[in-house]
């Protein structure tokens, strides 16, 4: 049974939850008072302790991963520790992987080699799992046509990343209505332009470098000059600033476009959970 992540969402890093426990479950048990349908775990460990923390703390909220990466982990380890979760929780759990990055990969002393191909491995190796993935189980981060195809064929659907809602039409286009579309959507509460574009560029710094983003930006029409410089119209296309009616519109856009699921992920410049900013924008979110 596929599992309902609603129509609109949370995404926020694993690293940004708190060591101790209690106040990482009070934050999940309100974000599922608040209405999320569901949290989105980002760079998650193939462990999935903290998915299982969370929703054990939860009773209805949805949590995936966003993601796991296909080289942290052997296929049946992962599957293994997917069926330790998923089991305790009735279709709240969804796996979501994906080929990360080549500096990530690097670092861990692993050769970042055709990722397409390992990521259809892996697909391979969670069928080949005993018990197996199911497929409405897992869900697939894709930007670009072959990857989306892919997570439209093997997965539940596609978790794109870093993304307009114009790559969301065109990847429900290619998609088809069938397969899960949640997009995930970077927002700044902030209304001034100078100091919400300042947050956004120092979160995107990396991601613009990244020849995976690079690519799909290119795809959607910016220019290698656009990109390089991070200019405002490449900021402001990537990430919605301004007052909880802005915010709502873009995730609106996503959703006309076609997305079933949108993930909102707050930045803030700060480190640590946006309680105050999750608060706020659940008044027009869900």
């Amino acid at each position: 049974m596929a599992v309902d992540v609603g129509r609109t969402g949370i995404w926020c890093v694993s690293s940004a939850w708190p060591d101790d426990p209690g106040r990482a479950e009070a934050a999940a048990a309100e974000l599922e008072a608040l209405g999320y349908g569901a949290l989105w775990l980002g760079i998650s460990r193939p462990s999935l302790q903290l998915p299982e923390m969370l929703l054990a703390a939860t009773s209805s909220l949805a949590v995936a991963t966003g993601i796991v990466s296909v080289w942290d982990a052997p296929p049946d380890e992962l599957a293994a520790a997917y069926h330790r979760v998923a089991d305790l929780f009735d279709d709240r759990f969804l796996l979501g992987i994906g080929a990360s990055h080549e500096h990530a990969v690097k670092r861990r002393g692993q050769r970042y080699h055709r990722p397409y191909s390992k990521v259809v491995g892996f697909l391979d190796g969670l069928d080949a799992a005993s018990p197996p993935v199911p497929r409405a189980g897992r869900a697939v981060a894709a930007l670009g046509p072959r990857m989306l195809a892919l997570a439209g064929e093997r997965s539940a659907g596609a978790h794109p990343y870093l993304t307009t809602p114009e790559h969301t039409r065109q990847a429900r286009e290619l998609l088809g209505p069938g397969p899960l579309l949640a997009p995930e959507q970077m927002v700044v509460l902030e209304t001034d332009p100078a100091r919400a574009r300042q947050i956004a560029r120092d979160a995107l710094g990396f991601y613009l470098k990244a020849p995976n983003y690079i690519a799909s930006l290119l795809r959607l029409g910016f220019s290698e000059e656009e990109i390089g410089q991070a200019s405002n119209r490449v900021i402001d296309a990537l990430v919605a600033w301004g007052g909880e009616a802005a915010i709502r519109a873009r995730v609106g856009e996503h959703h006309q476009a076609g997305a079933d699921h949108v993930c909102v992920q707050v930045l803030t410049g700060e480190p640590g959970l946006p309680l105050a900013q999750w608060r706020a924008l659940a008044q027009v979110l869900v």
